[in-house]
């Protein structure tokens, strides 16, 4: 088994056998999902070998919509074979057809030889390869899942790339916003105290209870613990972006994290002036960043 590093959850992947008398194929294609949803379609006479490569893909497989195909032919004079008791079965119809409705027209064999389950490769042949077929499709199916697990960890590559660089930008906006804070905090308590005295106008203030509500004010539109939290949260997204598979809830809900710090941010954005509207801009781009990050770890596995 290949050693599991971070993957997408997109891919496509195939490996077939080739065997006297018959050639098997297995396809595997997979897309983003929430939860493992396999799905299998196998030829007649292979339902006992489901349980096996479920068992396979579950070991191997954690989320994603998953379609594995397996297909069977026969070749030479073993690949063709008559069902002849599906075959009496439509004869037997058509017979009562026309005595019912006094049809005088024989039946057509070209046409029989046509209806479902009439014509294929024999069903008791597959019983009695069963054995061999096993051995071959459980090998052919880790084959196609090695090949998945390349090409989707090749796909996880270039979202490594561009979720990288969205966090890249977002630790730039969180400084700009740290630097931001800095500079609208005089101006805030400046502004807070010409207002006050303006609202009390000649009526005494005590400077306790002044310093108390400048305090209260200045701290409810402190934004350093959510820009420490946004930073923090970046970080831990970066370490699982370098680290193993598996990681794709762990980032939603680091990206949830994100996204209720960032609203916090703008919820506390001071006033209209100057400093406050470039903050807002700045958690909006924010927000707009993680937002795109939800898309790319959509596809993580």
């Amino acid at each position: 088994m290949m050693p599991r590093g971070l993957r997408s959850m997109t891919g496509y992947a195939q490996a077939h056998a080739v065997e006297n008398g018959w050639s098997l194929r297995v396809s595997l294609r997979s897309v983003n999902h929430r939860f493992l949803d396999l799905h299998l379609r196998v030829p007649e006479g292979f339902e006992p070998l489901e349980p096996v490569m479920r068992k396979i893909v579950r070991e191997r497989l954690r989320r994603g919509h998953v379609d594995l195909t397996v297909q069977y032919e026969m070749a030479g004079p073993a690949a063709v074979g008559v069902n002849q008791e599906v075959a009496a079965a439509y004869l037997l119809a058509l017979k009562e057809l026309r005595e019912k409705f006094a049809m005088h027209n024989e039946p057509d064999l070209a046409g029989i030889l046509r209806l479902p389950g009439v014509i294929g490769p024999p069903v008791a042949s597959i019983e009695n390869e069963m054995e061999r077929l096993e051995a071959a499709t459980t090998k052919c199916l880790s084959e196609a899942l090695d090949k998945l697990d390349k090409m989707r960890e090749q796909e996880a590559g270039h979202l490594r790339q561009e979720m990288t660089a969205r966090l890249a930008a977002m630790q730039t906006l969180v400084a700009r916003t740290d630097q931001l804070a800095e500079r609208v905090r005089p101006a805030f308590a400046k502004r807070l105290e010409t207002r006050l005295k303006e609202l009390l106008s000649e009526a005494p203030v005590d400077p306790t209870r002044l310093a108390q509500e400048a305090a209260i004010a200045a701290e409810r539109s402190d934004v350093a613990e959510e820009l420490a939290r946004l930073r923090s949260h970046v970080q831990q997204f970066e370490a699982l972006l370098a680290g193993a598979a598996d990681v794709g809830k762990k980032m939603d809900f680091l990206l949830q994290e994100m996204q209720r710090e960032a609203n916090t941010t703008l919820s506390k954005t001071p006033g209209s002036q100057a400093e406050g509207l470039e903050m807002t801009q700045i958690g909006l781009e924010l927000k707009s960043e993680i937002e795109k990050l939800r898309e790319q770890v959509q596809n993580i596995e």
